[in-house]
Formats: C-alpha cells, structure tokens, sequence
C-alpha cells in the first residue's frame, strides 16, 4: 500500500486595502515610529474597512489559492479555518466561508491563537495522509483590529488584519507535510486573552469600562515564552522530520515581533539570511501571519521547488506549533531507479548522527542567552524596553 502525502498545491493571501502606518498612530496614541520600530520591528499594518468581516478576507484568500491549485470549490472535501476572530460566537465562520465559497463540504473552525494556520495544516494533513479526503482548503484569518483598545499603545501598536490560504492534495511522493509539532500550555493562558468575552464573564457595563472586551497581553510573560518554546519546537519538528537545521531553506516564524525572532534564531544556529519576515508591513497578524509570509515568500522567490520550509508559531492558549513542509516535487527524485525505503533510511540515519551535536550547540546558546538577557533590558516588559537594532531592520528613516 503506498504511502499518502499531502502537498501544497495552491496558495492565496488577502490584505485590506487601508494602511495605518506609525506615522498615523503617532496621531491617535502616546508613540512614535522610533519608539514602535525599535521594539517591534513594526512599520505599518493593514486594517479591514467597515464593510469587511473575518469570513469576506478568507473567502478573498481561498478563491486565489483555489485558482493556483486549478480547483473550483464545489471540489473541496473539507475546509478548515484557523482564527480567533470569527464575524459572530454563532454561527461558526468556517460555515460562513463555505456557504460564500459556494462549496458543499464540511467545515469547522481550529482556534488556537497566532497557532492556528499550523494547527489547521497538521489537522488538514492527517485527513489527507489517511486517505478520509483528497482537497482540503486551510485558511488562517484576523480582524484582530476590532478586538483591540486603541488607547493601548502597548497592544495597538503591534497587530494587523489580514488572511492567507493553502490547498493541500494528495501525493504519492514523500513531499509537502513532513512533520508536526503541537503544544500547549494553559498554566499561564490568560496573559494573553479577552477575558470579558466569554462564559467565564458576565458582558456588562463594568466589562466595558474596565476594557476587558478588548485584546489583553502580559508582555514579560508572553515574550519569555516565545523565545524558550520557538526553538524547541523547531528542533523538535526537524527530530520528527529525521533533519537537522541545515537541512531547512528557509524559516518562516510567527510574525510577531522582530526581537522574538532575533533571539531565536541566535539560540538555533540558523543564519538570518535563511529567515523570512514581512512584519514591518503587516504587524501581528496572529492565524493569518504565517501563511501570509509564505505566500509571499514564495512570490519574492525565496521559496524553491524542492526546498524545505521550517513554520513555527506560538500563540494564545499558551500553545506552540511547528512544521516542515517540502515545497512542490522533491528534486531529483530517484524513486524510480532505487528503492525509496532504502534512500529514506540511509537519510534518516545520516541526520540523526549530525543532530546529536545540534542539540547540544543549541542548549549551550540557549544557556548563555538566558543568562544575558536575565540582565539586558529585553526582560523587561514587551515592547516597552529599549534594544538593539536587529539586522534585517531598516535605517531609520528621516
């Protein structure tokens, strides 16, 4: 019986129309670009029009990844959306978004934060790897920017609307969805989280005055977490894939923030170059970030036929979620000359010897930053400290 894997066979993103720049929000809160580049990374963000909900963005972003894949809806046997800010409580997004779509396939909704598109990548995967479905439509949106106090310079500064999408079909070949890694953590869940949403509270007039309808994040605590589970997760996910970090081509994290990334890219080893970020146009675009970087990291050519992607997210919850996807056909594929057991073996065999000294080179880095950044300004509450500047960030502009 041979083998089903699930390849990326088409890809689309929506971004609304409206840009809110630094600039502007120097005008509606106490900040400044200088303040907001230096601690985020963050030069602009879109933000949905009036007229615009959850499920309008993901039915924008799944037409095209439809297109790509040369599929119409009515071909889809599941759709899965990944977000945290459905258009309603009831009824469920992803059966708004089927019914615009004009698909007739089940749906549902995965809602674990920022994590959200991996985790719908891992679910959608399974569904395909054992043979219950062929084309699955995974879909990660916000409309973070109506869950968010625009007084709050802290919060408001840091995220952005958006949607991106992916078809995933079957393949006989070893491609596509390599490897998962899923966490979650809940000791520490409500340091990032709308608690007056909810059953868990009463909506009322005192939720509203103390602002606990909107977006709230401890910022020492979040950033603490980012930076120990991203790391881990990715070394996880290469264990799982029998590869090791120079195997990857290309990193795509949760776009967040740009001081998470640099610090763990440092404890990974992994050159920057090898990193993509589009944050400084987008900001935090929590279940839409990560297939917004790579539909667009495949348009700027940084994504290849062949290459090994690395996704690694954290998000609310607290959760984590990485994984390894090969991007198209694998090239010089010699499955037809050799025995493809034997080539897989052979190669599994080789990066497992090569990661036992991975590991020990990143926990060694690990330590030291630890203990660096135990005494640097960076442990001070997110995004209200003072740091460096990160290499891929712009000058400052006049």
């Amino acid at each position: 019986m041979n083998m089903r894997y699930s390849k990326i066979s088409g890809w689309g993103k929506y971004v609304p129309e409206k840009v809110l720049t630094n600039f502007d929000l120097e005008k509606m809160v106490d900040t400044s670009d200088e303040w907001i580049t230096q601690r985020t990374g963050i030069k602009a963000r879109r933000i949905a029009a009036d007229d615009e909900t959850t499920s309008t963005m993901a039915v924008a972003a799944a037409h095209k990844a439809l297109d790509v894949a040369k599929l119409t809806p009515t071909d889809l046997d599941l759709i899965i959306v990944s977000t945290s800010s459905p258009d309603h409580l009831v009824p469920i997004v992803s059966s708004t978004v089927q019914h615009q779509l004009g698909a007739t396939c089940p749906a549902f909704t995965v809602v674990t934060g920022c994590t959200g598109f991996v985790y719908g990548l891992a679910t959608g995967h399974q569904f395909i790897a054992t043979g219950a479905y062929d084309n699955v439509l995974v879909i990660g949106v916000e409309l973070i920017s109506r869950f968010v106090d625009w007084t709050d310079r802290n919060t408001c500064v840091l995220f952005g609307d958006g949607a991106g999408a992916v078809v995933l079909t079957p393949s006989n070949t070893p491609t596509g969805v390599k490897a998962i890694d899923l966490g979650s953590d809940g000791a520490k869940g409500m340091s990032l989280a709308v608690p007056g949403l909810g059953t868990a509270m009463k909506l009322d007039h005192d939720v509203i005055d103390r602002g606990d309808h909107y977006l709230k994040m401890d910022g020492r605590t979040v950033f603490k977490f980012a930076t120990r589970v991203m790391p881990q997760s990715t070394l996880k996910v290469l264990e799982n894939a029998g590869m090791t970090i120079d195997d990857i081509d290309l990193l795509i994290p949760h776009q967040a923030n740009a001081r998470i990334v640099d610090l763990a890219v440092r404890r990974l080893g992994i050159s920057p170059d090898k990193v993509f970020l589009n944050l400084q146009k987008y900001g935090n675009t929590s279940a839409a970030s990560i297939p917004l970087a790579l539909v667009e990291a495949y348009e700027e050519g940084r994504i290849k036929e062949g290459d090994h992607v690395c996704m690694v997210s954290f998000g609310a919850g607290l959760t984590w979620a990485s994984a390894i996807v090969q991007w198209g056909q694998p090239l010089g594929d010699s499955a037809e000359i050799m025995d493809e057991d034997l080539i897989w073996d052979i190669d599994a065999l080789r990066r497992k010897l090569a990661r036992a000294s991975t590991g020990v080179r990143v926990k060694a880095r690990t330590l030291m930053e630890e203990t660096s950044y135990k005494a640097s300004s960076l442990m001070l509450p997110l995004y209200t400290s003072v740091g460096r500047r990160l290499p891929w960030s712009k000058k400052k502009e006049k």
